[in-house]
């Protein structure tokens, strides 16, 4: 029996990268799980693939009125929910100086406000069942690349609102937990820094600063992590920050050769 065993998840922006793998793991673990993206072919190929345990569900989060559809949806075809995994972001580069009013609003509004308005339409559920909250975050939350600056700054207030709900919300036995991702070998990330200049097979050509383990960290070690997390045997715990890096990390992120211009996930 899984560890997840009757339990349902649902999982933002997981169609791709690491929210697919989280809810690869969870199906694995034996939950059911409601899949979410924006790309409708892409999440109907992947829901077939997956089976019955999951379903899929398409909107766009930057959408203030997504979140309760999403919700709906969920308990719709469920009929409950126990644990949220807030992974959908968009990841857009741009510093001080380019970062429009509009580019500002939209990453906060899909970074932070998405994840603020899941969560409080989910939360009469998690309540009812004792659930939790995985809010995937970034390392970049505590200072960030500079040519990363919306994005990081969303990423900071993110893990600020998973600290502020996990105190507020542990007499309501909804527990929170916060994952500070750092550099991950998704499919996506491959063919960005491609885009950039770098050469086919750039992975095994990094140096051990960048990659202490020699070999990037893939979305199922990340995977792997928040599955113990959003379990129960994680309890009593919540609160807690991840900070899922192959080296300790604090604050200044330099930007990295070869990042180009602009890089969506």
């Amino acid at each position: 029996m899984g560890n997840l065993q009757g339990k349902v998840v649902l999982v933002t922006g997981s169609t791709t990268g690491i929210g697919r793998s989280i809810a690869e793991k969870c199906l694995a673990e034996g939950a059911h799980v409601m899949l979410h993206g924006r790309d409708e072919q892409r999440g109907r190929a992947l829901a077939k693939r997956l089976g019955s345990q999951a379903h899929l569900h398409i909107d766009d989060l930057a959408d203030p009125n997504a979140a309760q559809r999403l919700i709906d949806a969920t308990i719709a075809r469920f009929g409950r929910l126990d644990v949220l995994v807030n992974n959908a972001a968009w990841v857009v580069r741009s510093d001080i100086y380019s970062t429009t009013c509009e580019l500002f609003d939209g990453v906060m509004a899909t970074n932070v406000r998405a994840p603020f308005l899941l969560i409080q339409a989910a939360l009469p559920f998690l309540i009812e069942n004792g659930g939790c909250v995985a809010n995937i975050g970034s390392t970049n939350s505590l200072g960030g690349e500079r040519n990363l600056f919306a994005y990081s700054v969303s990423k900071g207030a993110l893990l600020t609102l998973s600290k502020n709900l996990a105190d507020a919300l542990g007499p309501q036995k909804v527990r929170f937990f916060h994952f500070n991702v750092g550099w991950v070998l998704t499919e996506n990330e491959y063919h960005v820094k491609l885009k950039d200049g770098l050469p086919e097979g750039w992975p095994e050509q990094l140096s051990e600063i960048e990659i202490p383990s020699g070999k990037m960290t893939s979305p199922e070690q990340i995977a792997e992590a928040v599955a113990f997390w959003i379990s129960d045997r994680s309890r009593p715990f919540s609160g807690t920050v991840m900070e899922l890096e192959q080296y300790p990390f604090a604050g200044r992120n330099p930007t990295r050769v070869g990042d180009g211009e602009e890089q969506d996930s």
